[in-house]
């Protein structure tokens, strides 16, 4: 592991991301919230649903994870990163700030597209999960199930990361403590950095049992968490575990975004 960053910085990091809290909080009080764009094949924005009347009728009950999220930002649900003939970043120039949750694989354009938008000065929350536990009533194969297995490797090396899975380790919801609030994982990965990194551009932090990760990207920062099962449908006290690791992760990611 490569804790490139000294003492100092840590705490800077820590103090951020206390501040971004409250600043979250304030967002409904007079204070325009940050606009989001949600890319993911997870059930978030749209309810998982067989045809559009079912989608839109469950609508009126959305999950927890998109109330989470619609308390502290403008939620911009995106189906593409770039336009598949000119690669040019689609609506990527409309947002604050990104989150990746469980993508389909990107396609070269939206390699580019992503990683040019982040080197530009923008701040990407990523969730790669390399062996999914969050359930579907879709078959494998179906393309209304979310994304099995993260192939998010082109992106992440290009970031200086790459993604690791131990098959032989034991299924079951534990969790990973941080500084802050613990992570519920299952059947997550590790992050690792890539031979020949850093470079002059690229400096990752990471930590936490190696389930996440905090690149600086040129002028912008790629955050990166190992596992998806916090965005799974739970009540009483592990719901509350996943609201509190859902809303410092965002905070950590997003402290110094500029808006």
């Amino acid at each position: 592991m490569r804790l490139t960053r000294n003492k100092l910085a840590i705490l800077a990091a820590a103090t951020a991301v206390v501040i971004a809290l409250a600043g979250w909080g304030l967002a409904g009080a007079g204070r325009p919230k940050p606009v989001l764009g949600l890319f993911t094949t997870l059930p978030i924005y749209w309810a998982e649903a067989a045809d559009m009347s079912e989608m839109l009728n469950r609508q009126a009950h959305p999950g927890w994870v998109r109330g989470a999220l619609d308390d502290r930002f403008e939620l911009f649900p995106l189906d593409t990163l770039a336009a598949p003939e000119s690669g040019a970043a689609r609506d990527l120039d409309d947002i604050d700030v990104l989150l990746l949750a469980q993508p389909r694989a990107l396609s070269p354009q939206e390699n580019v597209a992503l990683d040019d938008w982040v080197r530009a000065g923008g701040h990407v929350l990523v969730f790669a999960d390399p062996m999914l536990t969050v359930e579907s009533r879709f078959a494998i194969g179906d393309r209304r199930r979310p994304q099995d297995v993260a192939l998010l490797s082109p992106i992440l090396r290009r970031w200086g990361l790459e993604m690791h899975f131990d098959p032989e380790q034991t299924a079951g919801e534990r969790t990973i403590a941080t500084d802050t609030t613990p992570i519920p994982v299952n059947l997550a990965g590790t992050l690792h950095p890539v031979d020949g990194y850093p470079t002059s551009t690229e400096d990752c932090w990471i930590a936490y049992d190696r389930l996440f990760a905090q690149c600086a990207i040129e002028a912008g920062v790629a955050t990166v968490v190992a596992d998806a099962a916090l965005f799974e449908e739970a009540d009483g006290e592990r719901g509350e575990v996943r609201a509190d690791a859902l809303e410092w992760l965002t905070a950590s990611a997003f402290s110094d975004a500029r808006r």
